[in-house]
């Protein structure tokens, strides 16, 4: 009896410690971001928008969400950049993931379209 009860407390002890998935891959998002706005310059914010496709790809390879607002970050990089159509692409991707972004997603989908 005795050996079963510590069989069983075993078990019971390592299904405890089985690690979850992540819901998110943020790679370097917060280094990244932290560089860009420290920093600034054309250099950084190539990185930042590096690091943003970065954090797509993998979560892509991972089969993870994307993170709430990359799509969004990504979509306003292209939309600085005069980039209109990859801009609203991106914030409808944004849009789609995260519905209760759809309001801030649809004011920048009307900018980007006046813009462009």
């Amino acid at each position: 009896m005795k050996t079963v009860f510590i069989v069983v407390f075993i078990t019971i002890f390592l299904a405890g410690c089985q690690t979850t998935k992540p819901m998110y891959e943020y790679e370097n998002y917060s280094e990244s971001f932290y560089s860009m706005k420290k920093e600034g310059g054309a250099e950084t914010a190539a990185d930042w928008k590096t690091s943003l496709e970065g954090i797509i790809a993998k979560s892509e390879v991972k089969a993870v969400r994307v993170p709430p607002g990359v799509y969004a970050n990504l979509g306003y990089i292209h939309l600085k950049a005069n980039n209109s159509e990859s801009a609203i692409a991106f914030f409808e991707q944004e849009k789609q993931i995260y519905p209760e972004a759809a309001k801030f997603m649809d004011n920048l989908i009307k900018k980007a379209k006046t813009q462009g």
